[in-house]
């Protein structure tokens, strides 16, 4: 019997690492959400509301996809959707990135090695950015440069 328990356990451990569900969460999370809020720190980077309240919109459905956990994300892109003013944009931004970077800490997530987590140190706030020189979505060209790649 206890043979037969043990080889029930080492089997549940075996699917269990084969099939991990936070690699497939990420996986989705992504094009789902990443993808778009990075499309945002690239255009308030440039000072522009280009395509915001769209991604917004998007981060906002997929989101609630993800049901209650992801509440935060979809509360904070639905702020972010409503907004018309670049500073407005800016200030829910931050609290959008706060949100999916939150969630993917408490879930264990990793980004793809080309996404990464900057800093602004000045609004003390997260955000999603390709690799490559910082170009800050809180104070655009007015100092694109301000922050840094969390480690």
């Amino acid at each position: 019997m206890r043979t037969v328990l043990l080889v029930a356990f080492a089997a549940a451990l075996s699917a269990l690492s084969a099939v991990s569900p936070g690699a497939a969460f990420a996986d989705e999370l992504t094009p789902a959400i990443v993808d778009p809020a990075v499309a945002i720190q690239t255009s308030l980077a440039k000072d522009s509301m280009a395509s915001v309240q769209a991604n917004a919109a998007t981060i906002e459905e997929q989101a609630g996809k993800l049901g209650a956990p992801a509440a935060k994300i979809a509360e904070a892109a639905k702020e972010l959707k409503a907004t018309t003013k670049i500073g407005d944009a800016r200030a829910a931004f931050g609290k959008l990135s706060e949100a999916i970077v939150q969630y993917m800490d408490a879930h264990k997530l990793t980004l793809d090695p080309r996404i990464r987590v900057a800093m602004c140190p000045m609004v003390n706030k997260p955000w999603l950015q390709r690799d490559g020189p910082i170009q800050n979505p809180y104070y655009g060209t007015e100092m694109p440069t301000c922050g840094s790649f969390k480690k």
